[in-house]
């Protein structure tokens, strides 16, 4: 399958909390980083997500929010995954920020111009990738 979607994580399911609508689905990554996704009930049972199970993990860049400094912040954000800025790709309109992660997994970010700027991104310095579970779509072998 083809998908427009810049950060695919292939991963091993570690854990399904089911709710009473969603279920948190937590995706653990080769290099040990997690990823909770938040997926409809009837979504779970149908992709069969059961701790173990292979699944990889959908982000589009756009969801993707860059943060360099939390300042003592706590987020509602499930997914904050510190690293490292590997590459800027500045564009004509945005830019794509390239986060590698300890592991070894890289996330890819779109953002302003100016939020570059503001943030003070450099090859080599430090920024940790935030997206919320529900933007997180998974999928799994057919």
């Amino acid at each position: 399958m083809k998908i427009s979607a810049r950060n695919q994580f292939s991963g091993t399911v570690g854990a399904v909390k089911a709710g009473a609508v969603n279920s948190e689905v937590e995706l653990v990554l080769p290099g040990g980083e997690r990823i909770v996704a938040m997926v409809t009930n009837e979504s779970a049972k149908a992709l069969n997500l059961k701790t173990g199970a292979s699944a990889v993990a959908l982000v589009k860049a756009s969801s993707v929010l860059v943060m360099t400094d939390s300042s003592g912040l706590r987020l509602s954000a499930r997914n904050c995954l510190p690293g490292t800025v590997k590459s800027l790709n500045l564009g004509p309109v945005n830019a794509e920020v390239t986060i590698a992660l300890a592991g070894g997994t890289e996330v890819y970010a779109t953002i302003t111009h100016g939020a570059v700027a503001d943030l003070g991104l450099q090859q080599g310095g430090a920024a940790t990738a935030v997206f919320k579970a529900p933007s997180v779509i998974l999928g799994v072998p057919a």
